[in-house]
């Protein structure tokens, strides 16, 4: 795997890779072998990637005759001066970027079992008490249940209730979840490095007035998106069907920008579905479409699907019905 890394960097006229702690380092660091889980990575056209305590030591590492060094797009500007190298800085993810963008099967296998984390979780939540709670005391529950199978962090952890579904950008807070309420669930985790999110609808011993019909339009938008995600499809056409079935109800004034993102080592990377790009066997997308009514409620439901040879495969299995909370 490291040649590939050597012929991308040979394409790009690149001479050394200088990393810090981030997506891409874990990247690297996944296919060398006795290299240390922190600290600063540098990997020349020649010789394996060696390891660093600090960038001055990692800039003795990287060859005095470099004059164009791909670096971390996570580097800090103190890092970067720190550095002092006499050679043209370029962003690392020029190389590593396109190589990211198509998983393995054991890069699978971890996001795979991550959204089965994911799943269990919020199937486990159904029999939580929920009436009375607040939402940033159901988040911290969700997050300790995650912590207790065993992943190595929670990206994300939401809990929306009522009209705070309908903020896109909404965080936990002192709000009491109550009957009646919509509430939007989401529960990221991370397995090996590699993250998957799963977002679930519920409803608080009822679900709204008209909430239904609002609702089986974001799985039906989900669904057109998914069976998109082929080979040789356009990654934008996932988000455009998705919006077509949106605006084609009636909430096309209410949908989320987007419909997803791509994701692996990171929350959020490529592939980008606003781009030029389509989908190759290996590719791995959160599709989450939504529809908001500002003040009232809002839905989102996201899943991890991959691109597989014959076309989509969910990562995540558990019901996308909307569940009624009875307690």
């Amino acid at each position: 795997m490291l040649e590939d890394v050597r012929a991308g960097m040979a394409d790009a006229g690149i001479d050394a890779l200088v990393l810090r702690p981030s997506p891409d380092f874990r990247y690297l660091r996944a296919r060398s072998v006795g290299l240390a889980e922190a600290g600063y990575l540098v990997m020349a056209l020649d010789g394996p990637p060696t390891t660093a305590g600090d960038p001055a030591q990692a800039a003795a590492l990287v060859p005095p005759a470099a004059r164009r060094v791909a670096v971390d797009p996570q580097m800090h500007a103190a890092e970067l001066f720190a550095l002092r190298l006499d050679a043209e800085l370029v962003l690392a993810s020029a190389v590593l970027a396109p190589l990211r963008l198509r998983k393995r099967a054991d890069e699978v296998a971890a996001m795979r079992h991550a959204a089965a984390v994911a799943d269990a979780v919020l199937l486990a939540a159904r029999e939580l008490a929920w009436f009375g709670a607040t939402e940033l005391a159901m988040a911290r529950r969700l997050r300790a249940m995650l912590a207790e199978t065993g992943c190595e962090g929670t990206p994300s952890v939401l809990v929306a209730a009522g009209e705070h579904s309908a903020d896109a950008r909404h965080l936990p807070c002192e709000r009491v979840i109550n009957p009646g309420d919509a509430l939007l669930v989401s529960v990221g985790g991370r397995w090996n490095g590699y993250c998957a999110e799963v977002a679930r609808v519920f409803a608080v011993a009822e679900p709204p007035e008209d909430f239904d019909a609002m609702y089986s339009v974001v799985l039906a938008a989900q669904r057109a998106a998914v069976d998109l995600v082929r080979p040789g499809v356009a990654c934008a056409e996932a988000a455009t069907v998705a919006g077509e079935v949106i605006y084609g109800s009636g909430y096309g004034d209410y949908a989320a920008a987007g419909a997803g993102r791509g994701i692996g080592l990171s929350p959020v990377e490529g592939p980008w579905l606003a781009a030029g790009e389509r989908f190759e066997a290996g590719m791995t997308v959160c599709l989450e479409p939504a529809v908001y009514l500002p003040g009232l409620f809002g839905a989102r439901v996201a899943d991890v699907v991959v691109c597989g040879e014959e076309g989509p495969e969910p990562l995540s299995t558990g019901s996308r019905a909307l569940h009624v909370l009875d307690r």
